[in-house]
């Protein structure tokens, strides 16, 4: 971990309150009317960071969190939170992290690099997808599954920033979109998470 990524977890939970007074980072929308996907989550695939494809559809059943992630950012220590979330729910939810380095060069890293990375400094067990674009013009095809409309039925809202979140349902369904300073251990997210 270098200095700046150490003085970043150990300031997270200051540069966290005081992001939540931004409407773009605390940013929360749910799909109030429960509108199905056109196209199905279970027929997406993708790629971990191993080169290994993971089928959607082996998740039939649970929740899953969808997550853009950087290791030089001042979210970077939800992390740790998004592991102790999965931990908690793990018979019921799954965690998947696509790394990126769309906002301010915060995820330089290899994807070797990033794996090391989040099992050394967090300890995390949970997806770590092959680095990625999650915005725009290159775009990750889940991506563009979670931010329009014409793929899952409500939603054409795009990561604003590292640790933006997505969570569907135990039935495929995109139910919510969570900002960057959104905890993953908040209330919300976890009420969610037991529907």
């Amino acid at each position: 971990m270098t200095l700046r990524q150490q003085f970043l977890k150990l300031v997270y939970p200051i540069f966290n309150a005081l992001s939540k007074k931004s409407s773009k980072t605390a940013l929360i929308k749910r799909n109030e009317k429960e509108i199905n996907p056109l196209i199905l989550f279970y027929s997406l695939s993708s790629t971990l960071n191993n080169g290994e494809e993971l089928d959607f559809e082996n998740f039939k059943g649970k929740s899953v969190l969808i997550v853009n992630t950087a290791s030089d950012c001042g979210y970077t220590a939800q992390y740790d939170e998004l592991e102790k979330l999965y931990q908690l729910n793990i018979e019921n939810l799954v965690v998947i992290a696509f790394p990126a380095n769309d906002f301010k060069e915060q995820e330089k890293g290899t994807d070797d690099e990033i794996a090391s990375f989040c099992k050394l400094n967090y300890g995390v067990s949970f997806h770590i997808m092959k680095k990625t674009e999650v915005v725009g013009s290159h775009q990750n095809e889940i991506f563009k599954w979670l931010s329009n409309e014409q793929n899952n039925g409500w939603c054409n809202q795009q990561p604003v920033w590292n640790f933006s979140k997505y969570l569907i349902n135990k039935n495929g369904m995109l139910t919510c979109f969570y900002g960057p300073s959104i905890s993953p251990l908040s209330e919300e997210i976890i009420n969610e998470i037991k529907k």
